[in-house]
């Protein structure tokens, strides 16, 4: 999978915050507020991890097991599916 569009996510006053940016802001703007797990998610998403290498992400960061890691990068990105910010990689 991969972000449909051009996103930047920030840290502000201990917050995280993903904004749109470029043509997308105009097309779509779009800001969201992650917690902690999510900027992790986030960021290795925007590197171009799959589902798989999200839930090591998360397996590597916290105390959590591999079915849990799973579960939770799955609610992850069907919620940014829904609001249509991650597509299928067709190159994968």
């Amino acid at each position: 999978m991969k972000l449909k569009g051009d996103f930047v996510l920030r840290e502000i006053a201990g917050s995280f915050v993903v904004v749109s940016a470029g043509q997308t802001s105009k097309d779509r703007p779009v800001l969201i507020r992650l917690n902690e797990t999510g900027a992790v998610l986030w960021k290795a998403l925007a590197d171009g991890a799959d589902e798989r290498a999200l839930a090591d992400a998360l397996i590597q960061q916290y105390d959590v097991d591999g079915q849990t890691a799973l579960a939770d990068v799955r609610a992850f990105v069907s919620t940014l599916s829904e609001k249509g910010i991650v597509e299928p990689d067709k190159t994968a």
